[in-house]
């Protein structure tokens, strides 16, 4: 049996990295909430996830905010009713924080200044000021995987 390159040796011939592994990334982070979360009910120590089975679900699917491990959920996920205003922003954040996240590990002024001006210059985004977007943006970056 020949493995496509996107494939390991482990997963079955139709798994791929772009379908399957992401899938598996989101449901598998969800869950380890999940257990961190049953833990502290329990009686256990740790950060209080403010993670239920609902919570999970949606995470798992995709359908919903998940933060960074050890972040509390963010009030209301995407059912915030701020949500649509701010997804673009939080999006712009999540990757930042991808592309900066070792150089910044955590915002600072100088980070804010690059992301500001990043976003001032970007024509693929919904045009609103910084000062409209920041705490979004910021969200993003700090609790969003």
């Amino acid at each position: 049996m020949t493995t496509s390159p996107q494939q390991d040796s482990l997963s079955p011939a139709w798994w791929t990295k772009e379908v399957h592994e992401s899938a598996w990334d989101r449901a598998k982070a969800a869950l380890e909430r999940d257990w961190e979360q049953t833990k502290r009910d329990l009686g256990g120590r740790g950060p209080d996830l403010n993670q239920d089975v609902d919570d999970t679900l949606k995470q798992a699917a995709g359908k919903d905010i998940l933060p960074a491990p050890g972040q509390p959920n963010i009030e209301g996920g995407t059912e915030n009713p701020n949500w649509e205003r701010d997804r673009e922003p939080a999006r712009f954040g999540v990757g930042a924080r991808q592309q900066y996240g070792e150089q910044h590990p955590t915002w600072t002024e100088d980070l804010e200044q690059k992301l500001s001006d990043e976003w001032q210059a970007g024509t693929f985004m919904v045009k609103r000021a910084w000062a409209d977007v920041r705490g979004a943006v910021r969200r993003g970056y700090e609790k969003v995987v």
